[in-house]
């Protein structure tokens, strides 16, 4: 392989062999015993459900508080990068590739089958209003605080990841508890149980949904019959269509995959609310929306405690769901902190909240309630007998509407591309957990994981070992709901260095000016430099600074550097190394600004050879960006760098602000 360098794995041995065995041990097992398996863990799956179902109410309670303290404090200004660092995809995208990720699918599967299910078999056996009940309960399930978990997974990886680049995993969160431990055992087993829960939640989602997939295709007549043969092959063309996507990367699969499939989703939302009885729909979306705020409070904390007829329906729906959204929480929110960066905390909880529940529980009035009035004045009960087979449901509820074979057919279509987006992120995750976010990745690698997903799939599905699959995806949400806790703790001490850090006063050197070389600077104001000006003002005053001062520290016993031609720039940099922290640096790069077309041909204005100016900029240690030096001279640049050295050596000093500049490369190793 050393004469092919791409072909040259990028695993970390410690995570990802582990993780294999783990993968496939726990496969054989519930493949060879799946009944016995799935008996042995359905009844810890009852013992965990029925003890300690106050626990996961709790815990998505303190999820949804904690990121609304975040959001509404003056953290919530931070962004999930460097301070000048912007979004890298459109609001639409980002959006869309939540929906991709998240719960995209589900709203397919469950959009009609949920709220039919609450309103046959409501929580309780009195109640008045079972079809407002069930529209409550859907929005409970699928809403905000399903949402909290996703985000709050999302935002811890993206902070610790772009602020202070460490690799995008879940150890890296526990850096502020951990600090250089996070790259040993307790790293390691964190990492494996994110891969194995990510590969398992993929897995049984895939193997439950190809079941639809294939019911779907019978009732159009395409297929004769629901067998294993037909569900393989469908395994097998949705997978390949996942390793394409991912092996096309972010930018070219999972997101035009995941805007093509929301367009799609808006269109046939669209479509059933107008032939729909829209007005009805209207008016129970608005109460629907002011139910559930009304309820909000009473939702999230409620237990069932003196209410024992709902103690079954509260541990087989809510706690389900919240054991289900936790299990799933490291895959979907590794792939929203890998399209995050740049965006500040308030604008990500906000939109991340908001955006996707608003659409949710229009998508479920939409088609919950259409089915639900369709069944009481239309078919009259034909639907609610199907609410225990949800993979007929959808394509029985669709045969209402005008041209309902095209309906099940773009409804296919979007099912099909809602498993291929959930599958190739989750490869993109696999991959990315299993080489330690290592870049230049071979593209071999995501086939890998693609094809192990394919293959463990059709062996379960075969074996009918999926149901034991799932149950043991769902009994890991608690002990990792523990950790998500200690990882809530780990990003309000990080928080609150950063803002310690950031608070820091910033020197500004270009403050310093004085009287005596007025002539000199009024010449530069008038002269827009071009990239010969700066090549002298870099020979001139940068590089003699930077050589006098390095001189100097040398004869104090200090090393010092001088680099140039950093990052592929014209730039110059003078540099001290340090074995503990990150080594100080104060460079000076080219900026490039277009000028104004307002200031090019008046008269009282210089002269302008170019469109364009080119600035000498500083920057900093910790990538902070500085601020324009053209008019400074020898002394005042080396005046500069020492406050620039001062403020880092007061950093460094302080225990509560030096965790900022603690070196992490080793960590990428």
């Amino acid at each position: 392989m050393k004469f092919f360098p791409n072909l040259q794995p990028t695993f970390t041995r410690r995570v990802a062999y582990p993780g294999l065995a783990v993968l496939v041990g726990l496969s054989v097992i519930c493949a060879l015993f799946p009944r016995q398996t799935n008996a042995c863990l359905a009844s810890i799956q009852t013992l965990i459900y029925d003890k300690l179902s106050w626990a996961y109410t709790l815990m998505i309670s303190f999820f949804f508080i904690f990121l609304c303290v975040l959001a509404f404090s003056k953290i919530g200004a931070i962004r999930l990068g460097a301070d000048s660092s912007r979004p890298q995809y459109s609001f639409f995208s980002w959006i869309a590739m939540l929906f991709a990720a998240g719960m995209g699918i589900g709203l397919m599967y469950f959009g009609v089958a949920e709220p039919m299910s609450h309103y046959v078999n409501p929580a309780l056996p009195d109640t008045l209003n079972p079809a407002k009940e069930a529209q409550l309960a859907t929005f409970f399930h699928w809403g905000i605080h399903a949402w909290s978990i996703f985000g709050l997974m999302g935002l811890i990886l993206a902070y610790f990841s772009f602020r202070y680049k460490l690799p995008l995993a879940i150890r890296s969160g526990l850096y502020p508890l951990l600090r250089n431990r996070i790259n040993g055992r307790v790293g390691d087993v964190v990492d494996i149980f994110a891969l194995v829960s990510t590969f398992f939640g993929i897995a049984t989602s895939l193997g439950f949904g190809v079941v639809q997939l294939n019911a779907g295709l019978v009732h159009l007549g395409i297929l004769r019959e629901s067998s294993f043969l037909f569900q393989a092959l469908i395994i097998v063309v949705v997978s390949s269509m996942a390793i394409a996507s991912a092996v096309a990367g972010v930018n070219k699969g999972v997101k035009r995959l995941s805007e093509i499939n929301l367009t799609m989703a808006i269109v046939l939302m669209l479509f059933v609310l107008l032939l729909g009885p829209t007005a009805f729909l209207m008016n129970a979306f608005s109460e629907g929306i002011g139910y559930y705020i009304n309820q909000f409070a009473n939702l999230t904390f409620k237990t069932f405690a003196f209410e024992k007829d709902g103690v079954g329906w509260f541990t087989g729906w809510t706690v389900m769901y919240w054991a289900w959204w936790i299990s799933w929480a490291p895959f979907v929110g590794l792939f929203i902190a890998r399209i995050s960066k740049g965006r500040t905390i308030r604008e990500y909880i906000l939109a991340v909240l908001l955006v996707p529940s608003f659409f949710i529980f229009l998508w479920m009035t939409v088609f919950g309630n259409s089915a639900i009035y369709i069944d009481r004045n239309v078919v009259h009960g034909a639907l609610s007998a199907l609410a225990g087979n949800p993979d007929v449901l959808l394509f029985k509820f669709l045969e209402q509407f005008p041209l309902a074979t095209p309906l099940c057919v773009l409804t296919l279509m979007m099912i099909a591309v809602f498993f291929v987006t959930s599958a190739d992120s989750g490869i993109l995750v696999m991959n990315s957990i299993s080489s330690n976010n290592r870049p230049n990745a071979p593209k071999w690698q995501n086939a890998f994981w693609g094809i192990l997903l394919a293959t463990i799939t059709m062996a379960l599905l075969y074996a009918g070992g999926l149901q034991s699959l799932q149950t043991m995806t769902l009994i890991s949400a608690l002990p990792f709901g523990v950790i998500m806790v200690l990882l809530c703790l780990c990003l309000l001490r990080a928080l609150r260095t950063d803002r310690l850090y950031h608070s820091s006063k910033r020197p500004y050197g270009s403050a310093t000016w004085d009287g005596s070389h007025w002539h000199e600077r009024l010449d530069q104001i008038l002269t827009f430099s071009q990239k010969r000006d700066i090549k002298r003002f870099f020979a001139e005053k940068v590089q003699p600074a930077f050589e006098e001062l390095r001189d100097e520290l040398s004869r104090k016993g200090i090393d010092a550097h001088i680099l140039t031609g950093q990052n592929g720039k014209l730039s110059i940099e003078l540099q001290i190394p340090f074995e503990k922290v990150w080594n100080f640096r104060y460079g000076v790069t080219t900026e490039v600004q277009s000028i104004s077309d307002y200031i090019i041909g008046e008269d009282n204005t210089p002269d302008v050879d170019s469109n364009k100016q080119y600035l000498p900029v500083t920057y900093y240690t910790d990538g902070r960006m500085g601020y324009d030096i053209q008019y400074l001279n020898k002394e005042e640049i080396i005046a500069d760098v020492l406050r620039e050295y001062e403020r880092y050596i007061r950093v460094v000093a302080d225990e509560q602000k030096a965790m900022m500049f603690v070196d992490k490369k080793r960590y990428n190793g």
